[in-house]
């Protein structure tokens, strides 16, 4: 079965509740979401009844929750430990975000390995791990270690560095990896490829280790290092290359995740999206039957 959802909001006074309906609305049966503002440190209690709501309406729905996934902010950077302080406050702020994940009973949450900011790739790496094995396993939470485009200094946008980091990590049963189409693009990888990219990886770090797909179009050309995502078919990735990844049979139990951009940024493209991807076949028209929709 095709486990496809896309980015979902989570708000104050509807939280897990409101992000499952969220989904279901736009006819996905996986979802993802951030558990406050990905940008600031603002968090609010989570609400044990509204998550028992949900989870009862999800086994209702023949939802697998497993396949839920939570993002981590954007603020958290284990790449740079200039200011030891600094270092140290993203270890906290992810250690509280498993804890969240952990107290709405998900077990997969991506993170951005983070960006060096001039220390160098190296250091970079050493710093992740070192990050990372602060607080693996204080939760019983998967780290997904999201692929990069390599915009600015950026780690983790190949293989090799998501390796690399993998290597020095010691709880490995929580360590994995997050694919997302639009950033492989970006930094290098030709998604027309994309079953000798799947044996690459499982020689380097094992497909077992990939925890969901983050399925995106790109405004950018192949090597760009830019990270612009577009809509499904409407970017140089293009719609036939992502139907082929998302039904990849090896990636069959992986969530896809869509991102997207939302239309003149007001209209959400997800339920066209997802119903486009189900019948597998382009709609050159989705754009303008975004912006009409009531």
């Amino acid at each position: 079965m095709l486990i496809i959802g896309s980015h979902v909001g989570f708000k104050k006074d509807s939280q897990l509740l409101g992000s499952l309906k969220e989904a279901l609305s736009y006819g996905a049966n996986t979802f993802m979401f951030y558990t406050g503002a990905p940008q600031n440190t603002n968090r609010y209690p989570i609400m044990d009844g509204l998550t028992l709501e949900a989870m009862n309406i999800m086994k209702e729905e023949g939802f697998d929750y497993s396949k839920v996934v939570v993002h981590a902010p954007y603020i958290i950077n284990l790449a740079n430990d200039k200011d030891p302080d600094k270092f140290m406050f993203s270890v906290r702020f992810l250690q509280e975000e498993l804890e969240r994940c952990s107290l709405l009973g998900i077990h997969k949450l991506v993170l951005h390995p983070g960006s060096h900011v001039g220390l160098g790739v190296d250091t970079a790496i050493s710093n992740i791990a070192k990050g990372l094995n602060m607080i693996l396993g204080t939760y019983d939470v998967c780290i997904l270690l999201e692929t990069m485009a390599g915009k600015g200094t950026e780690v983790g946008k190949s293989l090799e560095e998501i390796k690399r980091i993998i290597d020095l990590v010691d709880d490995k049963e929580h360590i994995g990896v997050c694919l997302d189409t639009c950033h492989l693009n970006d930094s290098g990888y030709d998604m027309r490829k994309f079953d000798s990219f799947l044996e690459k990886f499982d020689e380097m770090i094992g497909i077992h280790k990939i925890g969901c797909v983050h399925i995106n179009d790109s405004k950018n050309v192949l090597g760009a290092h830019k990270d612009r995502h577009e809509n499904i078919g409407f970017g140089t990735i293009g719609f036939d290359t992502l139907i082929n990844i998302i039904y990849n049979e090896k990636l069959k139990d992986v969530p896809k995740i869509l991102e997207t951009p939302y239309v003149d940024r007001e209209y959400a493209p997800y339920k066209y999206e997802i119903e486009m991807i189900r019948n597998k076949k382009f709609d050159n028209e989705l754009i303008q039957k975004i912006r009409n929709q009531e």
